[in-house]
This record gives C-alpha cells, sequence and structure tokens, in this order.
C-alpha cells in the first residue's frame, strides 16, 4: 500500500475489524511484534486510566513536566477536530508528513490482519513516540484499562482518576466490575496514583495493588487538595503547596490538579514545575469559552461555551460550575451518543438552564436522534427544542435571549465537530 494521506489511511483502518469494539490485546500484541517491539522502546511511561477527569489530569501533567524542561510524548483519544490530536510528539502535534508514513508502516506490517481502528491507530502511536527523544510519554487508556490497546508497556507510574458508571456494554455493569477493567493498568511493583473514589471502586484498586505490591497514592489519605482564598492547596507527606488555581475552569478540576501534582511529587519535581502544571494547561471542549469564529458571530452578544463531558458525573460537575458563573439565562444545545446515559447527564442540568435545544451528531451513526435527545430533556424537567444544525439552534435561542449564555455540550464528537466547523 502505498501512503495517500493520513485520512484515507485512517480510513482503510476502518475495514479491517467488522467492530468497532472488540476488547482483546491478541491482535495488539501480534501487530507490536511485526514491529519490533516499540512498546518496548518508549521513553518512561506514565499510564493513565479512570473514568472521568483522565485528559485533563493528563494535560496538567504535561503542563507540568514542561514547566521542569522536560521533552512529553502525549497520546489521547478520541480527537476533536483532526485524529493528529491523539499524537504528541516531544511537545508537538504529529505533522501530517510524519503520520501518513507511520500509519502506512503499521497497515503494512499488519499484513490485511483482523484489528481494530483503535488497536492499530495506538500501535502507531506508540511506534510515532519511537522516533522521537523525549523524557515522558504520557498514555490515556480508551477505554477500561486491562484490555486496553495501550495496556502493552511497562509503565514508571500509573494514574486512574474517579471511576463510575460509563461503557457498561464493555465493562461491566456494576461499579465494582468498572474499578477492576481500570486497575488493570496496576503493574507490580510500580506507584499508583488514585483519585478520589467511591468505596467500592478503592477497594477493587486496593486489592489488585496489595496483589501486585503496587504502593499507592491514595486522594484523601497520602495526599490532600483543596481551594482555599482563591488557591490551590496540596499537601503530602512532604509538606504543602499554595499554588495558584488551575487554569481549566471547574470545582472539578481541583481534584484533577490534586492527581497531577501528586504524580508530579512522585517523580521529586520542584515546586515550578507543579505552579506550570495549573497555569500552563490547556485542553479544549472541557468547559472552553468559544471567543472567534462564524458561531461567534452567530451568537452575537451571548456567551458561548463547549465541554464534551457525557456521563452523569460529568453533567454533575458542569452544572456546578456553572452555578458559579454570574447570573445569565442558560440555554443548552445537546447532542449525545445513544450508547449513553442520556437522563443521567441532563437531570444535574435541568437546575441550572433554561432550556435545552437539541441536534443530532453530524456524521455519527450512534447519534441519538434531536427527537429523542429532545425527549429525555424534558422527562428531567428542561424545556426543549430541535434544531437542524448547532448554528441554526444559536439562531433561534438569541433571537428569545440576545445576552444568554449557551453551552454545546453532550459529546466530545460534537464537540469536535463544532470546533471543526467553527475554524
Amino acid at each position: 500500500m502505498s501512503g495517500t494521506g493520513s485520512d484515507a489511511i485512517l480510513e482503510r483502518m476502518m475495514a479491517l475489524h467488522p467492530k468497532l469494539m472488540d476488547l482483546t490485546l491478541d491482535r495488539v500484541w501480534r501487530l507490536l511484534a511485526a514491529l519490533e517491539h516499540p512498546e518496548q522502546k518508549l521513553p518512561p511511561v506514565i499510564h493513565i486510566a479512570g473514568t472521568n477527569g483522565k485528559g485533563s489530569t493528563q494535560a496538567m501533567i504535561r503542563a507540568g513536566l514542561e514547566a521542569a524542561d522536560k521533552k512529553v510524548h502525549a497520546y489521547t483519544s478520541p480527537h476533536l477536530a483532526r485524529f493528529h490530536e491523539r499524537i504528541r510528539l516531544a511537545g508537538d502535534l504529529i505533522s501530517e508528513e510524519a503520520l501518513t508514513q507511520i500509519l502506512d508502516e503499521c497497515y503494512t506490517a499488519n499484513g490485511g490482519e483482523q484489528i481494530t481502528y483503535f488497536e492499530i491507530t495506538t500501535v502507531a502511536g506508540l511506534l510515532a513516540f519511537t522516533r522521537t527523544p523525549a523524557d515522558y510519554t504520557l498514555l490515556e487508556v480508551g477505554l477500561g484499562g486491562r484490555l486496553d490497546a495501550t495496556n502493552v508497556i511497562d509503565p514508571l507510574r500509573t494514574v486512574i482518576t474517579p471511576v463510575s458508571i460509563d461503557h457498561q456494554q464493555f465493562l461491566g455493569d456494576t461499579l465494582e466490575q468498572i474499578a477492576g477493567e481500570k486497575a488493570g493498568i496496576i503493574k507490580r511493583g510500580v506507584p499508583c496514583i488514585v483519585g478520589r473514589q467511591e468505596d467500592t471502586a478503592l477497594e477493587m484498586i486496593e486489592a489488585k495493588a496489595a496483589r501486585l505490591g503496587a504502593p499507592l497514592l491514595v486522594q484523601n489519605q497520602h495526599w490532600h487538595v483543596w481551594e482555599e482564598r482563591g488557591r490551590l492547596v496540596f499537601q503530602d507527606e512532604t509538606g504543602l503547596l499554595d499554588l495558584p488555581l488551575p487554569a481549566l475552569p471547574g470545582a472539578h478540576q481541583i481534584d484533577n490538579a490534586g492527581m497531577a501534582i501528586a504524580t508530579l511529587r512522585s517523580l521529586a519535581t520542584n515546586e515550578a514545575a507543579c505552579e506550570g502544571a495549573m497555569t500552563n494547561v490547556t485542553w479544549p471542549a472541557r468547559m472552553q469559552r468559544l471567543r472567534k469564529g462564524p458561531l461567534i458571530k452567530a451568537a452575537g452578544e451571548a456567551e458561548l461555551w463547549l465541554d464534551g463531558g457525557h456521563n452523569p458525573a460529568a453533567g454533575e460537575a458542569i452544572a456546578a460550575l456553572l452555578k458559579t458563573l454570574p447570573e445569565k439565562p442558560t440555554h443548552l444545545i445537546c447532542g449525545m451518543l445513544n450508547t449513553k446515559d442520556i437522563g443521567g447527564y441532563l437531570r444535574p442540568m435541568a437546575s441550572v438552564a433554561q432550556t435545552l435545544t437539541a441536534v443530532s451528531i453530524p456524521g455519527e451513526t450512534a447519534t441519538l436522534s434531536a427527537d429523542d435527545t429532545a425527549k429525555a430533556a424534558k422527562a428531567v424537567g428542561l424545556q426543549s427544542f430541535t434544531a437542524i444544525d448547532v448554528q441554526t439552534a444559536i439562531e433561534a435561542i438569541v433571537t428569545q435571549s440576545p445576552k444568554a449564555r449557551i453551552l454545546i455540550c453532550g459529546s466530545l464528537y460534537l464537540a469536535g465537530n463544532v470546533l471543526r466547523e467553527n475554524g
């Protein structure tokens, strides 16, 4: 196969397996062997799993390490606007030329065998990381942990962010089962930083760590984090840090910041690195204020925000943040996948929003229809409408409420479409 651009190769990769998800590591190990095991040649790896906060926590760790003058690879998923966002080489997004070459190499090495899109593109990311020198590699789990395609490495640290109910069709129906899958990234003797957990989840994580002799650094046991007088305070056995609040908005980011700082402290970084983690972090579609583009023109005097959270815990975090903002009429534009708990996500939002305008997510076969999203919103007490697209929804809202606060929400896939279309 000849390289004809990354988009063309990615499209071919989609056809290599009939299922989007098929959790096993056999195909990944086969391809890694064909490529002479790039997973064994990575810079020291920090492996991050969990249900909520993985991306934000990874972004803060990266900002902190970079503030300490370290070169950092980072792998995350899904992407928002372009696939290239998944692979960051020593701080920079992978170039089109490098991505095309790596994808082509992996496609050829796979030899036409069955392999899922996420599996082969994850291997491509690992291979890319071996071609550029760096001090650390940050790997975010795609789904679960135990059988996730990223779980083929020997990490320096593991991190487990808060675990909640999500992806039940793949990970199990109970919090205990899901936590067991997330705890699958824990490795023998490797320190694991653990964020705030419900008791059931923590018991599973502690049991797995005990079996493997993996030291745990658990929030509210080994380290504490809180906001005080507009500052972030972090305390562990080595002392107390007084830091700026994280640049990412929302009370939930305090806990994410704590996990990042606990990780950085375990790596013996200095206070300047921890401060850089707070002040230099950026992470799109996490309560991101949009300030330019055609949608801003459509919004006129209205505020326009974007968030990709999609489960009940995300709904609670977003609602809590909205309550802290200056009072304004708040209107939601929402599109979700049909695999998500839409009622659980929207229920907390009903207390902070006046209306919800439902849209279908463009180009996503698994989108919940706008009509079904509107029905779910009505069921939790939100006055609901439908629109053919986000811009039409914005125009309708500002006609009735010119100085509103508008939040586009419900899915990272919707957020990615907005970022692409809004330029």
